[in-house]
């Protein structure tokens, strides 16, 4: 963020890119080239993108995937899961050739897959999704 606070940030996209700058004349001199290039829209400030959801504030730029995660516990009929403190059971050992009933190979891949985009705001789970991967 900019130290003066009444200085406004502009955003641009283009496709799956963000442009940030604090000087709007830079900021119009590059959309003016992109426009002139490609087909782009100018979106104003960035609030969600690729699944992220953005707040940006006087102390600093915040993610989160709130929204994601609910999308996700849905898809996979978990939505009435309860939260736990640790994301997997302490001391747990996973083998390859464990006993236990064979699961839907396309479904859990599906799950991990999206676990997996979810570390990227939510390091805390990183181990425990590898670990199951």
């Amino acid at each position: 963020m900019t130290e003066n606070k009444s200085q406004l940030v502009v955003v641009v996209y283009v496709d799956d890119i963000i442009f940030e700058e604090q000087n709007d004349e830079m900021c119009r001199q590059f959309a003016e080239r992109m426009m002139a290039e490609f087909e782009m829209s100018m979106l104003g400030e960035l609030s969600y993108f690729l699944g992220l959801e953005v707040n940006q504030q006087q102390n600093g730029i915040f993610i989160s995937q709130a929204k994601y995660i609910k999308e996700m516990l849905k898809k996979f009929m978990m939505e009435d899961s309860k939260p736990v403190s640790t994301p997997m059971v302490v001391g747990c050992k996973l083998s390859s050739r464990d006993e236990s009933s064979s699961v839907d190979q396309t479904l859990y891949r599906s799950m991990i897959g999206s676990l997996l985009y979810l570390t990227a705001s939510r390091p805390d789970i990183l181990q425990a999704v590898c670990l199951v991967a």
